[in-house]
């Protein structure tokens, strides 16, 4: 079972796909449990719901379903939780020693986009960056967890995640802060579908991701420095995790932060995927540097003069 919404941005329909009469895969209106794909719904058991409205037959076919845009498959989530420095040759890569303990960090909910979305390279970006990331989506309230076994049953599902970052804004430099090179807007397509945890072994996914069709990433979930399980037992220790909250689980080696690649330019395509959790395509776009219209106070020799004259009588 794969959990969608499509439909343009801001009107997306939850679907479910899922196998029809026919053999092949339909996908499944499922307004009738769910306005949409949230924190509500997946806290209310909505997964289970949804099985047994399929089982039921109580779920009509969402007609001209091939023909939607396809958002991220879940509403914009309460909170975006990353996790650094996740394998160990990434690490390396980026000139880190492998971590002790899990590396966390947020990004904004509002960076989360489609995963056939062009994506915006800052208008000032040189070191636009991928990562493809196992990302893990919380079904249910969770803080304080006993054990990393008590964590799986806070998991809701998994899906494709691109963490893109700034390097030259997350590293040593004019920014070199790593919410500044994270923050950025449409940086994190999520998606195409929801998967639910019960229908994915998320220690054994084989990771890849291309640009302009050249394999740049491929690796497994098996590689992970801290698996789901640490993880989210880890993050629950020191914040409260909420349904509808994603953990993107870190890149695996292959990044242009590496030296072996070109960074990110306009007309490039990036295409991510994980095994059994789909495939992300995007286009990458400019974004224009804003026009300044107003003239500057050094430009203006009327506001500079009252300027002047208003610091030599306060000295």
């Amino acid at each position: 079972m794969k959990i969608a919404r499509l439909g343009p941005a801001g009107h997306e329909i939850p679907v479910v796909y899922a196998s029809g009469a026919d053999g092949g895969e339909a996908a499944y209106d499922v307004r009738s449990i769910t306005a949409d794909i949230d924190g509500v719904f997946l806290a209310a058991d909505g997964v289970a719901r949804l099985r047994s409205a399929l089982a039921a037959g109580a779920l009509p076919v969402l007609p001209g379903a091939a023909g939607l845009q396809i958002g991220a498959p879940l509403a914009r989530p309460n909170n975006l939780i990353c996790i650094g420095m996740n394998y160990a040759a990434h690490a390396a890569e980026s000139g880190s020693a492998a971590p002790e303990t899990p590396v966390v960090f947020l990004k904004p909910n509002n960076t989360v986009a489609g995963p056939y979305d062009d994506a915006p390279i800052p208008p000032g970006s040189r070191k636009y960056d991928w990562e493809v990331e196992l990302g893990i989506v919380i079904g249910r309230e969770a803080s304080y967890l006993g054990t990393p076994a008590d964590a799986m049953a806070a998991v809701a599902g998994y899906l494709v995640a691109n963490d893109l970052s700034e390097r030259e804004y997350q590293l040593p430099g004019a920014a070199g802060q790593w919410t500044k090179g994270k923050s950025l807007p449409k940086s994190t397509p999520l998606g195409p579908w929801l998967v639910p945890a019960d229908e994915v072994d998320p220690g054994n996914l084989r990771l890849r991701s291309w640009v302009n069709g050249e394999e740049r990433q491929d690796s497994n979930t098996a590689d992970l420095i801290f698996d789901v399980a640490t993880v989210v037992h880890h993050v629950s220790q020191y914040m409260l995790l909420e349904p509808g909250d994603v953990i993107l689980t870190g890149t695996p080696e292959g990044v242009a932060l590496s030296g072996r690649y070109p960074y990110l330019q306009e007309g490039d395509v990036v295409d991510l995927a994980i095994a059994g959790l789909g495939r992300q395509r995007q286009t990458y776009v400019r974004t224009p540097a804003p026009q300044t219209t107003a003239r500057s106070h050094a430009a203006d020799p009327h506001r500079s003069a009252a300027v002047a004259a208003s610091i030599s009588k306060e000295a």
